[in-house]
């Protein structure tokens, strides 16, 4: 049986690229595309593929959280991240979402083949060489329960990426189904525990940290 694949990713011309490498593999299957993680948590519940490729970093719904929701719904469905940025804090998070794999899009075509098929096997596969040591130490600190003290919660990442994102106090709670007063304490504490005196700092923040994605 082939694996199947849902691919997730806001730029065309790379899903296309990913789609023509899979399908030149007679072992894959690609049962749909997405632009956006909202979309890519209705299709996965529609399709219920093997392995979900999904981009971290596109506007809207987080990749994390929409990972969380597609395990959710469909706990057979592995989530296999694929990112520009080597980055150990998005790897941490990215492992504490559950996803399977970690890659650079600029690895070979052979490497990632070779993951997608270990992470439909349901085995764990990260790249490059120091983000798998990254994982040893998000492994270990995930067994003894000791948090890094700059994390923030997912939460106050929502918060952060909508307010980087523009919106306002109003249109966050709106969004997030919360309090006017809860938005603006979850804002007040992360730029307490961030040391972030205003918005621009905050944005400043998001963006280095690839909360939010910069677009051309």
């Amino acid at each position: 049986m082939p694996i199947t694949c849902l691919l997730v990713d806001d730029h065309t011309l790379f899903r296309e690229g990913i789609r023509r490498l899979l399908e030149s593999h007679p072992g894959f299957q690609i049962l749909g595309e997405a632009s956006n993680a909202e979309r890519a948590v209705a299709l996965a519940s529609e399709f219920q593929p093997d392995v979900v490729l999904m981009d971290i970093g596109m506007p809207g719904l987080s990749s994390f959280e929409a990972a969380r929701l597609i395990l959710a719904e469909t706990p057979h469905t592995h989530i296999l991240f694929l990112t520009m940025y080597e980055d150990e804090e998005l790897l941490q998070q990215g492992l504490e979402a559950g996803a399977g794999a970690y890659l650079l899009k600029d690895v070979p075509a052979p490497e990632l083949i070779h993951a997608v098929q270990e992470v439909a096997a349901g085995r764990r596969y990260v790249s490059p060489t120091p983000l798998a040591n990254a994982q040893d130490r998000a492994d270990a600190n995930s067994v003894s329960g000791s948090p890094r003290s700059s994390a923030l919660t997912r939460r106050e990442r929502e918060v952060v990426k909508l307010i980087a994102e523009g919106n306002s106090v109003r249109q966050i709670a709106g969004q997030l189904g919360l309090s006017i007063k809860t938005i603006e304490a979850h804002k007040f504490n992360l730029m307490r525990k961030l040391n972030i005196h205003n918005k621009a700092q905050l944005v400043t923040y998001a963006i280095q940290k690839r909360i939010v994605q910069v677009t051309a």
